[in-house]
Parts: structure tokens; sequence; C-alpha cells
């Protein structure tokens, strides 16, 4: 099935009013804190692909990402950079998806509407994305996070959390327009942005998925698995030495 610039595959499931959880590359997820957030929740939940771009070359630059070479066997593979979105059922409460965009180089109007597109089709109740950025902050105190949220009930768990709502001016993304339209035509947007001493350069930052699960457990009872914990305190006394 073909909506938008997305190839689903079939079947496609009943979803109960679904809420997306979205990572950003490279725009908001520095230390790949929102990439390793989403790999842990998809692995937990045991999710499923469900739809990527049919002809990702539509919308990115591969001068920029770069696609890979690797071996299968013998045979000698190339993983091309695409937007995914995986999907998990849950015996109670909201069934959940699993978005993850790339920063779009061309045609931006129509990547942002084949995933509102796909939003509409699935019957998405809330959009929430999940990512970080430096900030001069020290290491030694617990990581802030900002947010801003659009819909009642998404405000009030963006107070419920104590997230420090965004009042950031300037440049921005094109996939900001996700929530903006994704708001006018009925769906929650809510967003969390851990944020990171800028002299720390992790490759995968424990600290700051700790600090966003630890949201994600508040506001929709998501365990965490209690490794990134021990791999967060490492973490931190490598960084203390």
């Amino acid at each position: 099935m073909r909506i938008g610039a997305f190839e689903l595959n079939e079947p496609v499931p009943e979803l109960r009013e679904p809420y997306v959880f979205a990572t950003l590359r490279p725009w908001i997820d520095v230390n790949n804190v929102g990439s390793l957030t989403l790999d842990g929740l998809e692995a937990q939940f045991g999710a499923k692909e469900l739809a990527k771009l049919a002809r990702p070359g539509n919308f990115f630059d591969f001068t920029r990402y770069r696609p890979t070479l690797y071996l299968e066997g013998e045979d000698r593979r190339l993983k091309i950079p695409n937007t995914t979105l995986s999907y998990a059922q849950r015996e109670k409460g909201n069934d959940f998806l699993f978005l993850r965009l790339l920063e779009p180089h061309s045609l931006s109007e129509v990547y942002v509407d084949s995933v509102l597109r796909l939003f509409r089709r699935l019957k998405v109740k809330r959009y929430c994305l999940l990512g970080s950025m430096y900030d001069s902050i020290p290491h030694t105190k617990p990581l802030l996070v900002n947010g801003r949220a659009s819909g009642k009930k998404a405000e009030q768990d963006l107070k419920r959390a104590g997230v420090q709502p965004s009042t950031y001016q300037g440049p921005t993304t094109i996939t900001s327009l996700i929530a903006q339209k994704g708001f006018e035509m009925g769906m929650e947007a809510i967003s969390f942005v851990v944020s990171l001493p800028q002299y720390i350069n992790l490759e995968e930052d424990y600290l700051g998925k700790v600090r966003l699960m630890e949201i994600l457990n508040l506001l929709y009872e998501i365990p965490i698995d209690k490794k990134d914990f021990e791999k967060a305190a490492r973490q931190r006394n490598l960084i203390n030495q």
C-alpha cells in the first residue's frame, strides 16, 4: 500500500489511538540520545516494521547521509538511509508507533505532508518527539529537559513531567510542521529535548537516555531497563575522573 511517499507493509494493522515516538537526525540527536531511546523502546515492545519511504533519494542527499556497505554471509549489501516507521500493539492502553525521521534536503513540504497523511491513516492520537541538544550546563547536576506541548492533555503532561517550556526562537527544522499541522488536524503534540553538557562527546549517552526514560516511565508507564541505570552510573564516574 502506498500513502504519500511511504510504502506500507500489508496487512496494515488496526491500531488503538496510537502514540508516535519520534527522533530526528541530525538536528536534535546529540550523542545519539533519541536514537538510543528509540532502540530501547522498539526492543522492549518487539516492534515490527510498518512503513518506509519508497524512494528516499527524492528527499535526501546521499553525499550527506552516506549509504553503508555491509556483508551478509558472502554477499555485499547496501543499506540506504531512510525514514522508517515501526509499530507495537499493547494489551492495554494506546498502541505505539516509532518514527525515525531524517532532516530532508529537498521536497520538504512533500516529506512533511506524507508523514501527516500516514498519521491520518493510522489515526494517531499523539506525536511525541524525543531528542537532545548541547547546552551550557554541568554534568554534576540533574539533566534539564525542555519541551513544548499542543493540546490540553499534552500541556498537563508537560507540567506533570517537570519539563521546562521551551522559549527558543531562531533557526529550526522544517519537520516542526509535523507538530504544528498535526495539531491543526486534531492530533496532540509534545516534545522532550534533554540538555547535555557541551564539553562531553559520547557515542551512546546513557545519562541522557535514562533522563528521557524517566519521563516516559512517568507519563506512559514504560519500564526502565536497570542496565541503563548501571551504564549511566559508569559514564558519570568516567566523566568525573
